[in-house]
């Protein structure tokens, strides 16, 4: 279950593997951790002792899974994958947490996935039809059936070819009896990178999860590449047709902690850059810049060294409301947001403010934050949002209203503006991103990154949004 009063877009998942290490199992579960931010809804892990797989999936926190309850001390082997999740196609049950595990014919192949596959369904129609017996409703499951009737003998060539009937954006760590692999998609739409600790190779969506083990960042995986780990060593793979990279931009506005280092650029760093060229674009007279915390305070620390208005924490927030707190019944809707997030009075009272924050999904909750500022007495409220207008649904990975429901595809800059009750309105232009991402402008018809969410120029067909019109869950579940 999503926080109750959430209106932020979610990554689906975060992957992280070991290679050649006594404490594997242990250091995978620190490495989640440290990508707990990439999805809080279940976590998992699957080890190899030399012998046999060994697996511990279950719904919650890494913190509440792996801490001092004995699931660790369960897994064995010098060699681990785990992942952490946040549903995007699959509910939120045990039978859908990764990693997923199956028994091929040439050994056991365990797979953890980021991203969304956009043909999924299709594939699993037509796999169904042939005899398939699916034991989730996550897409990932997909990968291993397809891999499964490979007449391929090895499971790296078995895994290559389930790979090249698939579309959408992935970026996975698998495991057999001998090798630790990753791989990206061709268009690198989601992040891999590649860590070594002493003689032990590490596989993770973040550097901020190497850093929390002590290892080393060693480089990027590249986009359509495949790395095969062994004892022997690392062996490279090209095994897809080349694409122009499209790196997924909210990647760098939102989803990675700000201490990673993200294909070769500091996430904080970025988000600073940004809210500098929103101070520019869109300038607005006030007495104090205050972040919507956490995710807008690089944002509008930015924003304000820009700007020369001084920096607040006019609004705080509470970090421990948990995810499953309260049913918001309409009668405690209208407090959800103070489960969250609270104004700092005695520096609101009678200013007039700037709020920065990450993006506006739904309008939801910028709408109560804008109430809850007027109510502590700011003077004005000018909002002034660190990324475009979110017009179109993601296919690739993100947990994304339906384009219906986003609000920046309904409403005109005005009518947002009017919705959230702000006295101005402003959203960093497509063109100030790309400079706060050290481009000088975002090219026509050949943008730099993955940036469909705000202009609708998707890098790969949404196949099954096209034949089933909107994404759904693969099968109803039960109620």
């Amino acid at each position: 279950m999503t926080a109750p009063f959430d209106d932020k877009l979610h990554e689906e998942c975060g992957v992280f593997g070991v290679f050649g290490h006594d404490d594997a199992p242990a250091l995978t579960a620190l490495g989640l951790h440290a990508l707990q931010h990439r999805g809080q809804e279940a976590a998992g892990i699957v080890a190899f002792d030399g012998a046999q797989f060994t697996s511990e999936r279950h719904v919650g926190l890494v913190g509440d899974i792996f801490g001092n309850d004995g699931h660790t001390a369960k897994l064995k082997g010098r060699n681990s994958i785990g992942h952490v999740r946040y549903s995007t196609t699959g509910g939120s049950i045990v039978r859908n947490v990764q990693p997923m595990f199956a028994d091929l014919a040439g050994g056991g192949l365990a797979i953890a996935h980021n991203g969304n596959l956009t043909n999924a369904r299709l594939l699993r129609h037509d796999l169904v039809a042939e005899g398939a017996i699916f034991q989730s409703t996550s897409d990932t499951e997909t990968i291993i059936h397809l891999a499964a009737r490979s007449h391929y003998e090895l499971i790296v060539e078995k895994l290559i070819d389930a790979l090249k009937r698939v579309e959408g954006a992935y970026s996975l760590v698998a495991l057999t009896s001998k090798k630790l692999i990753g791989v990206r998609d061709p268009y690198g739409v989601r992040p891999l990178v590649l860590g070594k600790l002493d003689d032990a190779y590490i596989l993770s969506s973040e550097t901020c999860a190497l850093d929390i083990i002590g290892a080393d960042f060693v480089r990027d995986i590249a986009p359509g590449e495949m790395v095969v780990i062994t004892h022997e060593g690392i062996e490279t793979l090209r095994p897809f047709q080349a694409k122009p990279k499209r790196f997924c931009i909210f990647e760098y506005i939102y989803f990675a902690r700000p201490d990673s280092m993200v294909e070769g650029k500091n996430v904080y760093e970025v988000r600073k850059q940004i809210g500098a060229e929103l101070a520019r674009e869109s300038p607005a007279a006030a007495d104090m810049v205050i972040p919507i915390p956490d995710s807008g305070v690089p944002a509008a620390l930015g924003f304000s060294t820009a700007s020369g208005i001084p920096f607040e924490l006019g609004i705080i927030r509470n970090h421990y409301i948990g995810r499953t707190f309260i049913e918001p019944s309409d009668r405690i809707r209208h407090l959800g947001v103070k489960l969250k997030h609270n104004a700092n009075r005695e520096k609101l009272k009678g200013k007039r403010i700037i709020l920065v924050d990450d993006s506006i999904v739904r309008g939801t909750t910028s709408k109560k934050i804008v109430e809850m500022v007027r109510d502590a007495g700011a003077a004005e409220v000018h909002f002034r949002i660190a990324s475009p207008p979110t017009t179109h649904s993601c296919f690739y990975g993100v947990d994304t209203p339906n384009k219906e429901d986003l609000l920046a595809h309904k409403l005109s800059l005005e009518g947002m503006r009017d919705f959230i009750e702000a006295d101005s309105l402003a959203f960093v232009s497509m063109d100030g991103l790309y400079r706060a991402m050290g481009e000088a402008k975002r090219l026509s018809g050949a943008p730099q990154f993955c940036d469909a969410c705000f202009s609708g120029d998707y890098p790969v067909e949404p196949t099954d949004a096209r034949e089933f019109r909107r994404q759904l869950s693969f099968l109803a579940e039960a109620v």
